[in-house]
């Protein structure tokens, strides 16, 4: 039985370095263009650099995204692109259109080619085809059923990897390829520039009454009907195991440090523990669920992996994130300030000396900690910190490590 890869989003160095930290098996990112997440942080060369190495010190794999629907317009610098990632030295570059394909083997042959969702992956005959032009791995579409995926697994080499999405957001277009926000706002999802008008309102207009909006289905927050709940099959480990998948993909590119270490720690601990017994697993349920409800969700759906979703897959009545939880910020070492013993973070919202926050260990404990003292970069004792980022010196009732996660409740 094949033991999958925890594969984890990272929009920034920093996230990477938690993704890490967290559990990961492996990172994917994005450079500064030809990813399909143009509005993330992305990577600069230089910190797609530090992250490769700070990944593989740790034995994680780090793959670099490269999936747009290319122009002819974008070639060459997809040329140049891979010429500066051959030096970079990721594990594997995700790819959808056959051209930025043809590149990547002339250029850097020796990174692995991942095949993206977005080149519609739904059948056996496909696997097999980007398998003979030198494909490592190709990515499911998401709206294959395990079933699907099991006779696919049959009918392909044991040694071409499949890979399919665990967790995340879910797309209303075919695997992901949109031409809704091309259409309203001139911005290309096949280029990464998506403006997810399928989180919009919408009603209908008959065509002989202009200005008539009628709603598709009404109450106080209007009609969403594109709007899909998120993926979430933490309950489901085993049929996924079973189903023959070599790798685990958590959406989520555009996520916060403390969404990619509460999702990164919780599905790792499944994992883990499904390995080592169904029965611990199972017995661990509650505990996975309790903290994957801790970071920002819309509701949790299992998509298409038991059949054709039914209408409970959508939520027709709002585009809101569930969000119990506060990202506070990430510590970064322990320094002596005033006398005392402090952890440096570098700050994302707001707190006060006196607030009762919580600690998020990579190991899956949860410290509930007091602030006593806070201290700003001069060495001067500050009473609250600003919503706006910066570093701060922050002595807590327990002392944290590096790495460790600050997160408030969402009251």
């Amino acid at each position: 039985m094949r033991k999958p890869e925890l594969l984890i989003p990272a929009s920034s160095l920093e996230v990477l370095k938690t993704a890490v930290i967290f559990g990961a098996d492996a990172v994917y990112i994005g450079g500064e263009a030809f990813g399909l997440r143009a509005k993330a942080k992305n990577f600069t060369p230089e910190e797609m650099a530090e992250g490769i190495a700070f990944a593989h010190e740790h034995g994680v794999k780090v793959h670099v995204t490269a999936n747009i629907l290319a122009h002819n317009y974008d070639l060459e610098g997809a040329r140049a692109y891979f010429h500066e990632l051959k030096a970079l030295k990721p594990d594997a570059l995700i790819i959808a259109d056959p051209g930025m394909f043809t590149l990547a083997k002339e250029i850097c042959p020796e990174i692995d080619i991942h095949i993206s969702t977005q080149a519609n992956n739904t059948n056996y005959l496909t696997y097999r085809f980007w398998y003979e032009q030198g494909a490592k791995r190709v990515v499911s579409a998401r709206e294959l059923s395990l079933r699907e995926i099991k006779e696919i697994r049959e009918h392909i080499p044991d040694e071409l990897e499949i890979e399919s999405f665990i967790h995340g957001a879910m797309c209303i277009s075919y695997s992901g390829r949109c031409l809704l926000s091309s259409y309203f706002t001139g911005r290309d999802a096949n280029h990464g520039a998506c403006t997810h008008p399928c989180r919009w309102k919408y009603a209908v207009v008959e065509e002989t009454r202009p200005g008539e909006y009628l709603p598709v289905y009404e109450n106080e927050r209007g009609t969403y009907i594109f709007n899909s709940k998120d993926l979430c099959m933490i309950e489901h480990i085993p049929e996924m195991v079973s189903a023959g998948i070599d790798s685990f993909k958590i959406e989520g590119r555009m996520k916060t440090a403390l969404y990619v270490a509460t999702v990164a720690r919780t599905y790792r601990k499944a994992i883990d523990d499904y390995f080592e017994s169904e029965e611990k697993y199972r017995a661990n349920m509650d505990w996975y669920l309790s903290e994957i409800a801790k970071c920002t969700y819309r509701q949790f759906t299992t998509g298409f992996y038991f059949g054709k979703p039914d209408e409970n897959t959508q939520i027709y009545d709002n585009n809101t994130y569930v969000n119990e939880y506060i990202y506070l910020g990430i510590t970064g070492g322990i320094v002596k300030t005033a006398g005392q013993v402090c952890a440096r973070i570098e700050q994302r919202n707001k707190f006060c000396v006196g607030d009762s926050i919580e600690i998020m260990r990579p190991d899956g404990t949860n410290v509930p900690v007091k602030v006593i003292a806070m201290y700003n970069e001069q060495g001067e004792p500050v009473e609250s910190c600003p919503h706006s980022k910066q570093v701060i010196d922050v002595c807590l009732s327990v002392v944290p490590e590096i790495y460790d996660i600050l997160r408030v409740e969402n009251k």
